[in-house]
Protein backbone atom coordinates (compact mmCIF):
# COMPACT_ATOMS: atom_id res chain seq x y z
CA UNK A 1 0.00 0.00 0.00
CA UNK A 2 1.47 3.07 -1.16
CA UNK A 3 1.62 5.54 1.85
CA UNK A 4 0.21 9.22 1.79
CA UNK A 5 1.81 12.52 2.54
CA UNK A 6 1.89 16.12 3.04
CA UNK A 7 -1.08 17.74 2.00
CA UNK A 8 -2.50 14.36 -0.18
CA UNK A 9 -2.14 12.80 3.24
CA UNK A 10 -3.97 15.48 5.48
CA UNK A 11 -6.35 15.74 2.58
CA UNK A 12 -6.81 12.10 3.02
CA UNK A 13 -7.39 11.98 6.53
CA UNK A 14 -9.68 14.32 6.29
CA UNK A 15 -12.30 12.57 4.17
CA UNK A 16 -11.94 9.52 5.63
CA UNK A 17 -12.90 11.48 9.36
CA UNK A 18 -16.13 12.99 7.11
CA UNK A 19 -16.91 9.39 5.98
CA UNK A 20 -16.58 8.01 9.06
CA UNK A 21 -18.50 10.81 11.19
CA UNK A 22 -20.88 10.31 8.84
CA UNK A 23 -21.84 6.71 8.98
CA UNK A 24 -21.85 7.01 12.27
CA UNK A 25 -24.36 9.78 12.21
CA UNK A 26 -26.44 7.47 10.24
CA UNK A 27 -26.23 4.46 12.28
CA UNK A 28 -27.01 6.20 15.40
CA UNK A 29 -29.96 8.71 14.10
CA UNK A 30 -31.45 6.02 11.81
CA UNK A 31 -35.11 5.45 13.05
CA UNK A 32 -36.72 2.15 14.14
CA UNK A 33 -37.60 -0.64 11.64
CA UNK A 34 -41.02 -2.55 11.92
CA UNK A 35 -41.37 -5.69 9.84
CA UNK A 36 -44.71 -7.02 8.54
CA UNK A 37 -45.40 -10.04 6.84
CA UNK A 38 -48.70 -10.62 4.79
CA UNK A 39 -50.17 -12.95 2.61
CA UNK A 40 -53.60 -11.81 1.11
CA UNK A 41 -56.05 -14.31 -0.25
CA UNK A 42 -59.84 -15.27 -0.21
CA UNK A 43 -61.68 -16.38 2.51
CA UNK A 44 -65.29 -17.14 3.84
CA UNK A 45 -66.79 -13.99 5.74
CA UNK A 46 -69.60 -13.41 7.53
CA UNK A 47 -70.00 -9.69 8.30
CA UNK A 48 -74.09 -9.79 8.03
CA UNK A 49 -75.11 -12.88 9.06
CA UNK A 50 -74.36 -14.22 5.03
CA UNK A 51 -71.20 -16.05 3.77
CA UNK A 52 -69.19 -13.86 1.19
CA UNK A 53 -66.40 -14.22 -0.28
CA UNK A 54 -64.10 -11.97 1.19
CA UNK A 55 -60.10 -10.60 0.93
CA UNK A 56 -58.04 -11.84 4.53
CA UNK A 57 -55.13 -10.80 5.18
CA UNK A 58 -52.73 -13.45 6.86
CA UNK A 59 -56.29 -15.18 7.43
CA UNK A 60 -57.82 -12.62 9.15
CA UNK A 61 -60.63 -9.88 8.65
CA UNK A 62 -60.56 -7.08 9.07
CA UNK A 63 -56.96 -7.15 8.54
CA UNK A 64 -54.20 -6.57 11.73
CA UNK A 65 -53.74 -3.46 12.99
CA UNK A 66 -50.24 -1.65 12.33
CA UNK A 67 -48.67 -0.03 15.61
CA UNK A 68 -45.84 2.00 15.06
CA UNK A 69 -44.45 5.28 16.50
CA UNK A 70 -43.44 8.40 14.59
CA UNK A 71 -40.56 8.12 12.26
CA UNK A 72 -40.81 4.60 12.47
CA UNK A 73 -39.85 2.67 9.10
CA UNK A 74 -42.67 0.64 8.24
CA UNK A 75 -41.16 -2.80 5.64
CA UNK A 76 -44.72 -4.21 4.62
CA UNK A 77 -44.10 -7.47 2.74
CA UNK A 78 -46.97 -8.38 0.93
CA UNK A 79 -47.87 -11.71 -1.34
CA UNK A 80 -50.90 -11.29 -3.79
CA UNK A 81 -52.73 -15.11 -3.06
CA UNK A 82 -55.59 -13.36 -5.24
CA UNK A 83 -56.17 -14.70 -8.65
CA UNK A 84 -56.36 -10.53 -9.53
CA UNK A 85 -53.69 -7.60 -9.32
CA UNK A 86 -53.80 -6.06 -5.99
CA UNK A 87 -52.84 -3.02 -4.08
CA UNK A 88 -53.04 -1.62 -0.72
CA UNK A 89 -53.07 2.04 0.01
CA UNK A 90 -52.40 3.81 3.23
CA UNK A 91 -55.40 6.46 4.24
CA UNK A 92 -53.70 9.28 5.99
CA UNK A 93 -50.08 8.26 5.34
CA UNK A 94 -48.49 11.43 4.00
CA UNK A 95 -45.62 8.92 2.39
CA UNK A 96 -43.27 12.36 2.69
CA UNK A 97 -41.30 12.90 -0.99
CA UNK A 98 -41.83 9.04 -1.68
CA UNK A 99 -45.23 8.56 -4.18
CA UNK A 100 -43.76 5.51 -5.36
CA UNK A 101 -45.19 4.12 -2.15
CA UNK A 102 -48.83 5.45 -2.07
CA UNK A 103 -50.61 2.12 -3.55
CA UNK A 104 -52.88 3.55 -5.88
CA UNK A 105 -52.48 2.55 -9.88
CA UNK A 106 -51.61 6.17 -10.59
CA UNK A 107 -48.29 5.59 -8.45
CA UNK A 108 -47.76 1.84 -7.95
CA UNK A 109 -48.01 -0.96 -10.34
CA UNK A 110 -50.06 -3.58 -9.41
CA UNK A 111 -48.44 -6.28 -7.21
CA UNK A 112 -49.36 -9.69 -9.86
CA UNK A 113 -50.94 -12.55 -8.53
CA UNK A 114 -48.68 -14.86 -7.13
CA UNK A 115 -46.19 -12.51 -6.62
CA UNK A 116 -44.99 -10.06 -3.58
CA UNK A 117 -44.16 -6.11 -3.20
CA UNK A 118 -42.57 -4.83 -0.59
CA UNK A 119 -43.32 -1.50 0.45
CA UNK A 120 -41.05 0.44 2.15
CA UNK A 121 -42.84 3.69 4.30
CA UNK A 122 -41.72 6.40 6.75
CA UNK A 123 -44.51 7.56 9.30
CA UNK A 124 -42.50 10.74 9.10
CA UNK A 125 -43.75 13.45 11.31
CA UNK A 126 -47.20 11.77 11.80
CA UNK A 127 -48.93 10.94 14.77
CA UNK A 128 -52.71 9.77 14.77
CA UNK A 129 -54.94 7.13 13.69
CA UNK A 130 -55.20 6.14 10.01
CA UNK A 131 -56.65 2.86 7.81
CA UNK A 132 -55.28 1.10 5.08
CA UNK A 133 -57.17 -0.78 2.50
CA UNK A 134 -57.33 -2.08 -1.13
CA UNK A 135 -57.11 0.51 -3.89
CA UNK A 136 -57.82 -1.57 -7.36
CA UNK A 137 -61.32 -3.07 -8.79
CA UNK A 138 -63.68 -3.17 -5.99
CA UNK A 139 -61.96 -4.95 -3.89
CA UNK A 140 -62.68 -2.53 -0.77
CA UNK A 141 -66.12 -4.08 -0.62
CA UNK A 142 -64.57 -7.39 -0.08
CA UNK A 143 -62.54 -6.60 2.78
CA UNK A 144 -58.58 -6.51 3.00
CA UNK A 145 -58.68 -3.05 5.40
CA UNK A 146 -57.13 -2.67 8.94
CA UNK A 147 -56.62 0.27 11.76
CA UNK A 148 -53.00 2.23 11.52
CA UNK A 149 -52.02 3.82 14.88
CA UNK A 150 -49.10 5.83 15.14
CA UNK A 151 -48.04 6.37 18.44
CA UNK A 152 -46.38 9.60 19.94
CA UNK A 153 -42.56 9.18 20.59
CA UNK A 154 -41.98 8.71 24.47
CA UNK A 155 -40.21 12.24 24.92
CA UNK A 156 -43.38 14.05 23.20
CA UNK A 157 -46.13 15.20 25.81
CA UNK A 158 -49.56 13.98 25.01
CA UNK A 159 -52.52 16.29 25.87
CA UNK A 160 -54.07 13.80 27.77
CA UNK A 161 -53.49 10.59 30.95
CA UNK A 162 -52.52 7.36 28.83
CA UNK A 163 -55.31 5.25 28.76
CA UNK A 164 -55.99 2.04 30.22
CA UNK A 165 -56.30 0.06 26.70
CA UNK A 166 -56.69 1.33 22.76
CA UNK A 167 -58.89 -0.14 20.75
CA UNK A 168 -59.70 0.08 17.01
CA UNK A 169 -63.00 0.53 16.07
CA UNK A 170 -63.32 -0.11 12.02
CA UNK A 171 -67.03 0.56 10.80
CA UNK A 172 -68.61 0.65 7.67
CA UNK A 173 -71.69 0.09 5.39
CA UNK A 174 -71.63 -3.07 3.36
CA UNK A 175 -73.32 -5.30 1.07
CA UNK A 176 -74.40 -9.08 0.76
CA UNK A 177 -73.23 -8.97 -2.52
CA UNK A 178 -70.54 -9.92 -3.78
CA UNK A 179 -67.49 -7.52 -4.74
CA UNK A 180 -66.83 -8.79 -7.98
CA UNK A 181 -71.00 -8.52 -8.74
CA UNK A 182 -71.06 -4.89 -7.76
CA UNK A 183 -68.12 -4.41 -10.27
CA UNK A 184 -70.02 -5.82 -12.89
CA UNK A 185 -72.72 -3.66 -12.41
CA UNK A 186 -70.41 -0.28 -12.23
CA UNK A 187 -69.16 -1.80 -15.53
CA UNK A 188 -72.09 -1.95 -16.89
CA UNK A 189 -72.90 1.84 -16.23
CA UNK A 190 -75.50 1.39 -13.38
CA UNK A 191 -75.47 2.61 -10.34
CA UNK A 192 -75.62 0.23 -7.41
CA UNK A 193 -78.56 -0.10 -4.71
CA UNK A 194 -78.63 1.15 -1.26
CA UNK A 195 -76.22 -1.03 0.96
CA UNK A 196 -77.68 -3.60 3.36
CA UNK A 197 -76.26 -3.21 6.55
CA UNK A 198 -73.30 -2.28 8.57
CA UNK A 199 -70.07 -4.18 9.98
CA UNK A 200 -68.08 -3.27 13.08
CA UNK A 201 -65.24 -4.87 12.99
CA UNK A 202 -66.25 -7.10 10.21
CA UNK A 203 -69.42 -8.48 12.15
CA UNK A 204 -72.78 -7.68 12.67
CA UNK A 205 -75.21 -6.69 15.02
CA UNK A 206 -73.87 -7.46 18.55
CA UNK A 207 -70.69 -9.03 17.09
CA UNK A 208 -68.23 -7.51 18.52
CA UNK A 209 -67.49 -6.84 22.45
CA UNK A 210 -64.81 -4.19 24.21
CA UNK A 211 -64.12 -5.12 27.71
CA UNK A 212 -63.40 -2.44 29.87
CA UNK A 213 -62.26 -1.74 33.63
CA UNK A 214 -64.67 -0.24 36.00
CA UNK A 215 -63.56 3.18 36.16
CA UNK A 216 -60.62 3.15 33.73
CA UNK A 217 -60.35 5.57 30.55
CA UNK A 218 -59.51 4.31 26.99
CA UNK A 219 -58.85 5.22 23.84
CA UNK A 220 -61.42 4.39 20.62
CA UNK A 221 -59.77 4.86 17.22
CA UNK A 222 -62.55 4.92 14.81
CA UNK A 223 -62.54 4.93 11.26
CA UNK A 224 -65.10 4.62 8.93
CA UNK A 225 -64.11 2.17 6.24
CA UNK A 226 -67.12 2.09 4.73
CA UNK A 227 -68.47 2.55 0.79
CA UNK A 228 -70.57 5.87 0.78
CA UNK A 229 -72.50 6.28 3.96
CA UNK A 230 -71.50 8.75 6.91
CA UNK A 231 -71.97 6.72 10.26
CA UNK A 232 -72.82 7.88 13.64
CA UNK A 233 -71.64 6.62 16.41
CA UNK A 234 -72.20 6.83 20.44
CA UNK A 235 -72.05 4.53 23.09
CA UNK A 236 -75.12 3.59 25.41
CA UNK A 237 -74.60 6.07 29.00
CA UNK A 238 -71.77 6.54 28.14
CA UNK A 239 -70.21 10.67 26.81
CA UNK A 240 -67.16 10.57 24.62
CA UNK A 241 -64.10 12.96 25.09
CA UNK A 242 -62.65 14.02 21.45
CA UNK A 243 -58.93 14.44 21.47
CA UNK A 244 -57.73 12.84 18.24
CA UNK A 245 -58.43 13.87 14.53
CA UNK A 246 -56.28 12.09 11.47
CA UNK A 247 -52.91 12.69 13.69
CA UNK A 248 -54.44 16.37 15.07
CA UNK A 249 -54.96 16.54 18.76
CA UNK A 250 -58.23 18.33 18.96
CA UNK A 251 -59.47 20.47 21.57
CA UNK A 252 -61.23 18.24 24.07
CA UNK A 253 -64.93 18.46 23.69
CA UNK A 254 -67.61 16.31 25.25
CA UNK A 255 -69.75 13.96 23.21
CA UNK A 256 -72.91 12.10 23.18
CA UNK A 257 -72.93 11.17 19.34
CA UNK A 258 -70.21 11.73 16.74
CA UNK A 259 -70.39 11.59 12.97
CA UNK A 260 -67.85 10.06 11.16
CA UNK A 261 -67.99 10.90 7.57
CA UNK A 262 -66.63 7.75 4.89
CA UNK A 263 -62.63 7.72 4.85
CA UNK A 264 -62.80 9.64 8.25
CA UNK A 265 -60.93 8.58 11.13
CA UNK A 266 -61.26 10.07 14.87
CA UNK A 267 -59.85 9.37 18.53
CA UNK A 268 -62.36 9.52 21.41
CA UNK A 269 -61.81 8.62 25.52
CA UNK A 270 -64.27 6.67 27.15
CA UNK A 271 -64.23 6.04 31.00
CA UNK A 272 -66.42 3.14 32.19
CA UNK A 273 -68.10 4.96 35.05
CA UNK A 274 -71.57 3.92 34.99
CA UNK A 275 -73.35 0.26 37.16
CA UNK A 276 -71.54 -2.64 35.95
CA UNK A 277 -73.39 -3.86 32.64
CA UNK A 278 -72.95 -4.25 29.59
CA UNK A 279 -73.84 -1.26 27.63
CA UNK A 280 -74.55 -0.85 23.58
CA UNK A 281 -72.09 0.66 21.05
CA UNK A 282 -74.64 2.02 18.66
CA UNK A 283 -73.91 2.82 14.63
CA UNK A 284 -76.23 3.96 12.36
CA UNK A 285 -75.85 5.63 8.88
CA UNK A 286 -77.06 9.57 8.42
CA UNK A 287 -78.73 11.66 5.69
CA UNK A 288 -80.34 8.64 4.34
CA UNK A 289 -84.12 7.86 3.69
CA UNK A 290 -83.68 4.01 4.62
CA UNK A 291 -81.14 4.06 8.07
CA UNK A 292 -79.27 1.56 8.50
CA UNK A 293 -78.32 0.35 12.11
CA UNK A 294 -75.78 -1.80 14.02
CA UNK A 295 -74.53 -2.93 17.62
CA UNK A 296 -71.53 -4.18 19.68
CA UNK A 297 -70.98 -4.30 23.16
CA UNK A 298 -68.95 -2.44 25.71
CA UNK A 299 -68.57 -4.92 28.18
CA UNK A 300 -68.21 -4.44 31.83
CA UNK A 301 -65.24 -6.91 33.20
CA UNK A 302 -67.75 -7.81 36.40
CA UNK A 303 -70.94 -7.58 34.29
CA UNK A 304 -73.45 -9.69 35.40
CA UNK A 305 -76.41 -7.97 33.34
CA UNK A 306 -76.44 -8.06 29.71
CA UNK A 307 -77.49 -5.22 27.51
CA UNK A 308 -80.80 -4.15 27.99
CA UNK A 309 -83.09 -1.39 26.40
CA UNK A 310 -83.26 -0.09 22.76
CA UNK A 311 -79.79 1.62 21.58
CA UNK A 312 -79.53 4.75 22.30
CA UNK A 313 -81.02 6.82 19.11
CA UNK A 314 -79.05 8.75 16.92
CA UNK A 315 -79.27 12.21 14.37
CA UNK A 316 -81.01 10.70 10.89
CA UNK A 317 -81.14 13.53 8.29
CA UNK A 318 -80.50 16.59 10.17
CA UNK A 319 -77.78 18.20 8.39
CA UNK A 320 -77.25 21.77 10.63
CA UNK A 321 -76.75 19.39 13.40
CA UNK A 322 -73.61 17.79 11.90
CA UNK A 323 -72.23 20.68 10.29
CA UNK A 324 -72.59 22.52 13.80
CA UNK A 325 -70.21 19.70 15.49
CA UNK A 326 -67.80 19.80 12.51
CA UNK A 327 -67.10 23.56 13.06
CA UNK A 328 -66.97 23.41 16.49
CA UNK A 329 -63.65 20.25 15.76
CA UNK A 330 -60.69 22.66 16.77
CA UNK A 331 -56.77 22.35 16.92
CA UNK A 332 -55.45 22.50 20.22
CA UNK A 333 -53.21 24.97 19.65
CA UNK A 334 -51.13 24.32 22.25
CA UNK A 335 -50.50 20.56 22.72
CA UNK A 336 -47.72 19.31 20.88
CA UNK A 337 -47.89 17.25 17.50
CA UNK A 338 -45.23 14.82 16.40
CA UNK A 339 -42.92 17.20 17.38
CA UNK A 340 -42.28 18.75 20.61
CA UNK A 341 -43.26 22.25 19.38
CA UNK A 342 -46.74 23.12 19.35
CA UNK A 343 -49.55 22.59 16.79
CA UNK A 344 -50.40 25.95 16.91
CA UNK A 345 -46.74 27.31 16.03
CA UNK A 346 -47.80 26.98 12.21
CA UNK A 347 -49.59 29.69 11.46
CA UNK A 348 -51.15 28.93 8.38
CA UNK A 349 -53.99 32.03 8.06
CA UNK A 350 -50.72 33.96 7.91
CA UNK A 351 -49.73 32.70 4.62
CA UNK A 352 -50.74 34.11 1.27
CA UNK A 353 -52.81 32.27 -0.65
CA UNK A 354 -50.99 31.59 -4.33
CA UNK A 355 -54.15 29.67 -6.15
CA UNK A 356 -58.05 29.27 -5.51
CA UNK A 357 -58.74 25.74 -7.31
CA UNK A 358 -62.71 25.66 -7.11
CA UNK A 359 -63.34 21.56 -7.81
CA UNK A 360 -67.36 20.64 -8.45
CA UNK A 361 -68.76 17.18 -8.21
CA UNK A 362 -71.27 16.26 -11.09
CA UNK A 363 -73.24 13.03 -11.89
CA UNK A 364 -74.34 11.96 -16.06
CA UNK A 365 -73.81 9.69 -18.36
CA UNK A 366 -71.23 9.04 -20.93
CA UNK A 367 -72.26 6.31 -23.76
CA UNK A 368 -75.21 5.56 -22.14
CA UNK A 369 -73.00 4.46 -19.37
CA UNK A 370 -73.28 6.44 -15.67
CA UNK A 371 -69.88 8.54 -14.66
CA UNK A 372 -68.96 10.56 -12.31
CA UNK A 373 -66.68 13.84 -12.85
CA UNK A 374 -64.39 15.99 -11.13
CA UNK A 375 -64.93 19.94 -12.60
CA UNK A 376 -66.57 18.23 -16.22
CA UNK A 377 -63.84 15.48 -16.40
CA UNK A 378 -64.57 11.81 -15.36
CA UNK A 379 -60.92 9.88 -14.94
CA UNK A 380 -60.47 6.95 -16.62
CA UNK A 381 -56.69 5.12 -15.68
CA UNK A 382 -53.90 5.10 -18.26
CA UNK A 383 -52.14 2.08 -19.08
CA UNK A 384 -49.03 3.01 -17.11
CA UNK A 385 -48.70 4.64 -13.78
CA UNK A 386 -49.07 8.29 -14.14
CA UNK A 387 -45.86 8.25 -11.26
CA UNK A 388 -43.47 5.87 -13.55
CA UNK A 389 -44.41 7.70 -16.92
CA UNK A 390 -43.37 11.20 -15.31
CA UNK A 391 -40.10 9.38 -14.14
CA UNK A 392 -39.35 8.01 -17.14
CA UNK A 393 -40.52 11.08 -19.40
CA UNK A 394 -42.78 8.51 -21.25
CA UNK A 395 -44.78 10.80 -23.24
CA UNK A 396 -48.61 10.64 -24.62
CA UNK A 397 -49.11 8.61 -21.00
CA UNK A 398 -51.01 11.47 -19.45
CA UNK A 399 -51.06 15.20 -19.79
CA UNK A 400 -50.98 18.36 -17.31
CA UNK A 401 -53.82 20.79 -17.09
CA UNK A 402 -56.13 17.72 -18.66
CA UNK A 403 -58.88 19.33 -15.63
CA UNK A 404 -59.31 22.54 -15.19
CA UNK A 405 -59.17 24.75 -11.98
CA UNK A 406 -62.80 25.62 -12.03
CA UNK A 407 -65.90 24.11 -12.89
CA UNK A 408 -67.05 24.35 -16.42
CA UNK A 409 -70.41 23.78 -16.69
CA UNK A 410 -69.78 21.18 -20.25
CA UNK A 411 -70.94 17.91 -20.36
CA UNK A 412 -68.95 14.94 -18.67
CA UNK A 413 -66.25 13.62 -20.78
CA UNK A 414 -63.47 11.27 -20.23
CA UNK A 415 -59.90 11.95 -19.62
CA UNK A 416 -56.40 10.80 -17.08
CA UNK A 417 -57.02 14.09 -15.67
CA UNK A 418 -53.82 15.75 -13.51
CA UNK A 419 -53.90 18.72 -12.34
CA UNK A 420 -50.59 20.79 -12.35
CA UNK A 421 -49.26 22.48 -8.84
CA UNK A 422 -45.84 24.01 -7.94
CA UNK A 423 -43.89 22.47 -5.27
CA UNK A 424 -44.23 25.04 -2.06
CA UNK A 425 -47.50 27.20 -3.33
CA UNK A 426 -49.87 27.90 -0.69
CA UNK A 427 -53.24 26.51 -2.37
CA UNK A 428 -56.82 26.98 -1.64
CA UNK A 429 -59.28 24.51 -2.55
CA UNK A 430 -62.67 24.73 -2.16
CA UNK A 431 -65.24 21.47 -3.07
CA UNK A 432 -68.46 22.33 -4.55
CA UNK A 433 -71.04 19.75 -3.98
CA UNK A 434 -74.54 21.07 -6.31
CA UNK A 435 -75.77 18.17 -5.92
CA UNK A 436 -78.45 16.51 -2.99
CA UNK A 437 -75.73 13.90 -1.82
CA UNK A 438 -73.25 13.60 0.99
CA UNK A 439 -69.69 14.21 -0.40
CA UNK A 440 -66.52 13.17 1.20
CA UNK A 441 -63.33 14.17 0.06
CA UNK A 442 -59.89 12.78 0.27
CA UNK A 443 -56.07 13.92 -0.57
CA UNK A 444 -53.22 11.66 -0.79
CA UNK A 445 -49.90 12.96 0.86
CA UNK A 446 -51.07 15.69 2.61
CA UNK A 447 -53.16 16.97 5.69
CA UNK A 448 -54.45 20.22 5.28
CA UNK A 449 -56.41 22.69 7.51
CA UNK A 450 -60.35 22.91 7.09
CA UNK A 451 -61.03 26.68 7.17
CA UNK A 452 -64.72 26.90 6.20
CA UNK A 453 -67.82 24.75 5.14
CA UNK A 454 -71.10 26.25 4.95
CA UNK A 455 -74.59 25.70 2.21
CA UNK A 456 -75.31 27.50 -0.75
CA UNK A 457 -72.84 28.41 -3.52
CA UNK A 458 -69.23 29.66 -2.46
CA UNK A 459 -67.99 32.89 -3.74
CA UNK A 460 -65.11 35.03 -2.39
CA UNK A 461 -67.04 36.95 0.37
CA UNK A 462 -67.48 33.39 1.85
CA UNK A 463 -63.88 33.96 2.83
CA UNK A 464 -64.78 36.31 5.72
CA UNK A 465 -66.39 33.25 7.74
CA UNK A 466 -63.19 31.06 7.25
CA UNK A 467 -61.47 30.07 10.46
CA UNK A 468 -57.82 30.91 10.01
CA UNK A 469 -56.32 30.72 14.16
CA UNK A 470 -57.25 26.92 15.22
CA UNK A 471 -59.03 24.77 12.25
CA UNK A 472 -58.37 21.11 12.07
CA UNK A 473 -55.71 19.87 9.92
CA UNK A 474 -56.97 16.65 8.42
CA UNK A 475 -56.71 14.20 5.32
CA UNK A 476 -60.62 14.05 4.46
CA UNK A 477 -63.17 16.40 4.48
CA UNK A 478 -67.28 16.09 4.33
CA UNK A 479 -69.36 18.03 1.79
CA UNK A 480 -72.95 18.77 2.65
CA UNK A 481 -75.27 18.12 -0.11
CA UNK A 482 -75.85 21.24 -2.06
CA UNK A 483 -73.07 23.24 0.19
CA UNK A 484 -69.30 24.16 -0.18
CA UNK A 485 -65.63 23.46 1.87
CA UNK A 486 -62.74 25.19 1.66
CA UNK A 487 -59.72 23.73 2.53
CA UNK A 488 -55.78 25.44 2.49
CA UNK A 489 -53.12 23.36 1.81
CA UNK A 490 -49.13 24.00 1.91
CA UNK A 491 -47.91 22.02 -0.81
CA UNK A 492 -44.48 20.85 0.84
CA UNK A 493 -44.51 17.31 -0.82
CA UNK A 494 -43.50 16.31 -4.14
CA UNK A 495 -44.92 13.88 -6.01
CA UNK A 496 -48.14 12.61 -7.85
CA UNK A 497 -51.03 12.55 -5.25
CA UNK A 498 -54.39 11.17 -5.82
CA UNK A 499 -57.35 13.70 -4.94
CA UNK A 500 -60.74 11.59 -4.72
CA UNK A 501 -64.18 11.01 -3.53
CA UNK A 502 -64.50 8.20 -0.71
CA UNK A 503 -67.96 7.54 -2.25
CA UNK A 504 -66.16 4.56 -3.60
CA UNK A 505 -68.79 4.01 -6.51
CA UNK A 506 -68.40 7.05 -7.37
CA UNK A 507 -64.30 6.81 -7.33
CA UNK A 508 -64.31 3.66 -9.44
CA UNK A 509 -66.54 5.68 -11.87
CA UNK A 510 -64.45 8.71 -12.63
CA UNK A 511 -64.43 11.14 -9.32
CA UNK A 512 -61.00 11.48 -9.08
CA UNK A 513 -58.13 12.86 -10.18
CA UNK A 514 -54.23 13.29 -9.47
CA UNK A 515 -52.30 16.67 -8.08
CA UNK A 516 -49.08 16.89 -9.59
CA UNK A 517 -46.55 18.41 -7.13
CA UNK A 518 -43.58 19.42 -9.12
CA UNK A 519 -40.34 21.04 -9.02
CA UNK A 520 -37.80 21.44 -11.95
CA UNK A 521 -34.91 20.98 -9.89
CA UNK A 522 -34.22 17.22 -8.93
CA UNK A 523 -32.75 17.02 -5.37
CA UNK A 524 -33.10 13.84 -3.49
CA UNK A 525 -33.80 16.01 -0.89
CA UNK A 526 -37.04 17.24 -2.33
CA UNK A 527 -38.02 13.74 -3.49
CA UNK A 528 -36.59 10.09 -2.82
CA UNK A 529 -35.22 8.06 -5.82
CA UNK A 530 -37.58 5.27 -7.39
CA UNK A 531 -37.26 2.33 -5.31
CA UNK A 532 -34.94 -0.88 -6.03
CA UNK A 533 -37.67 -3.11 -5.77
CA UNK A 534 -39.95 -1.02 -7.75
CA UNK A 535 -42.75 -2.92 -9.98
CA UNK A 536 -42.71 -1.88 -13.78
CA UNK A 537 -45.57 -2.41 -16.05
CA UNK A 538 -47.39 -0.77 -18.82
CA UNK A 539 -45.14 1.31 -21.23
CA UNK A 540 -42.13 1.69 -18.23
CA UNK A 541 -41.87 -2.57 -18.30
CA UNK A 542 -38.83 -3.25 -19.06
CA UNK A 543 -37.23 0.11 -17.45
CA UNK A 544 -34.34 -0.29 -15.64
CA UNK A 545 -33.72 1.56 -12.49
CA UNK A 546 -31.61 4.51 -12.15
CA UNK A 547 -28.44 3.65 -10.26
CA UNK A 548 -27.81 6.62 -7.70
Amino acid sequence: MRLLSGENGRRWCYFALVALYLEICIVVAEDPYRYFDWRISYGDIYPLGVRQQGILINGQFPGPDIYSVTNDNLIINVHNDLPDPFLLTWNGLQQRKNSFEDGVYGTTCPIPPGKNFTYIMQVKDQIGSFFYFPSLKFHKAAGGFGGIRILSRPRIPVPFPEPAGDFTLLIGDWYKTDHKALQTILDLGKMLKFPDGIQINGLGPDGAKFTVEPGKTYRLRISNVGLQNTLNFRIQGHQMKLVEVEGTHTIQTTLSSLDVHVGQSYSVLVTADQPAQDYYIAVSSRFTTQILNSTAILHYSNSKKPVSGPPPPGPTTDISWSLNQARSIRTNLTASGPRPNPQGSYHYGQINVTRTIRLANSAGLVDRKQRYAVNGVSFIPADTPLKLADYYNIKGVFEVGSIPDQPTGRHIHLDTAVMGADYRAFVEIVFENRENIMQSWHLDGYSFFVVGMDGGRWSPASKKQYNLIDAVSRCTTQVYPRSWTAIYIPLDNVGMWNLRTQFWARQYLGQQFYLRVYTPVQSFRDEYPIPKNALHCGRARGRAIRAL
